[in-house]
């Protein structure tokens, strides 16, 4: 897809689930890309960037995730032995207060592949190719997204909805190429301060182009639908 298309599809989502945050793209690369600003901010976690990236475009460094190890991890950066250390004792924190079960740390997921960075920004102004697009869901919309990529189907394997940690959610939809839903974790509602009604949702970027055709025939499906049941409400209502 090309800038333009991106653009369109991202306006064309925030459309058709009425989004109130635009879409967010997420790139790792190994620099910085050209043209792309590096931001200095300081972030307590990977997913208060995301937060950050529905108003600009910008990269940071792995180093700038390291507050939060757990995230760090998961988003595939490389970390220093010292990191590595806090990790492991954040875990058996986790483990020792019935967060996590034991059995846990070990087979949560990553993107793997040690990026020098990630690149963020709304999908619309985004000037590379994404390999994953976050979005902020209500309930409502979590609906239609549901339907949209195929796991409301009753003919269709039960899909997961995914939590703790919020960010696994990247690696979990770019690890089964399936747009994944999840309620998130009390880390991301903490340090991203998003309303309590959201859901996450991730789309792999290779999918957009599919996602967003799939979700125009939902939502027309769905218009149909609620025609159907708000004259059948009006007539039970008349009776």
């Amino acid at each position: 897809m090309t800038m333009p298309q991106y653009r369109d599809a991202a306006t064309e989502i925030s459309a058709l689930l009425d989004l109130e945050q635009p879409p967010v793209a997420v790139a790792f690369v190994e620099q910085v890309p050209d043209g792309v600003e590096t931001t200095t901010a300081v972030s307590p976690s990977a997913c208060a960037f995301w937060r950050r990236g529905e108003q600009e475009v910008f990269f940071a460094a792995a180093a700038q995730h390291y507050n939060c190890p757990v995230g760090s991890m998961v988003m595939g950066f490389d970390m220093p032995a010292e990191v590595m250390q806090e990790l492991g004792g954040l875990v058996e924190t986790m483990c020792g207060w019935s967060y996590l079960g034991a059995e846990e740390g070990a087979k949560i997921p990553s993107v793997g592949g040690n990026a020098g960075g990630a690149v963020y920004g709304p999908l619309g102004s985004f000037p590379v190719t994404p390999k994953a697009v976050v979005m902020w869901l209500t309930p409502k919309q979590a609906m239609v997204f549901n339907e949209a990529i195929g796991t409301a189907s009753w003919a269709a394997t039960p899909a997961r909805v995914g939590g703790r940690p919020a960010c696994a959610a990247i690696p979990l939809a770019l690890g089964s190429a399936t747009p994944t839903l999840s309620f998130g974790c009390i880390g991301m509602r903490t340090f991203t301060s998003i309303a309590d009604d959201r859901m996450l949702a991730v789309v792999p970027g290779d999918q957009i182009e599919s996602f967003t055709a799939a979700l125009r025939s939902t939502a027309e499906a769905n218009g149909k639908m609620l025609g159907f049941y708000q004259s059948r409400l009006a007539a039970v209502t008349a009776s």
